[in-house]
């Protein structure tokens, strides 16, 4: 099946420059990152620890621990579930830094 002339006209936004999709990936492994860090660092084998909480691979979880990606759909809520901060870094991320006070309440809040 050979494509027709209009199919040329329907291109990507982006063209053939996939950068500008790259740096919002690259941004998001990165700050995925600090806030694992932020959470997990204090702990002996953090890269361990979170692999157990979301049933992910720990070569991939180690990925995210140094930033070169970052988890996806379903681990990422479930990763959300589990810590505050990656949380908070996806609410900012997505434009939603009026919901952070919120988790700060839950906080303090008994249980």
């Amino acid at each position: 099946m050979s494509f027709s002339k209009a199919d040329r006209n329907n291109q990507a936004k982006f063209g053939k420059d996939f950068q500008a999709i790259r740096l919002g990936a690259t941004a998001y492994a990165e700050a995925v990152s600090g806030a694992l860090h932020d959470e997990y660092d204090t702990e002996r084998s953090a890269v361990k620890t979170v692999a157990k909480l979301t049933g992910a691979n720990e070569r991939s979880v180690k990925n995210w621990f140094d930033g070169k990606n970052g988890p996806s759909g379903e681990l990422l809520i479930l990763l959300c579930g589990k810590s505050d901060q990656v949380l908070e870094t996806v609410l900012i991320l997505s434009g939603r830094r009026e919901l952070v006070p919120s988790i700060e309440l839950l906080k303090i809040r008994p249980c």
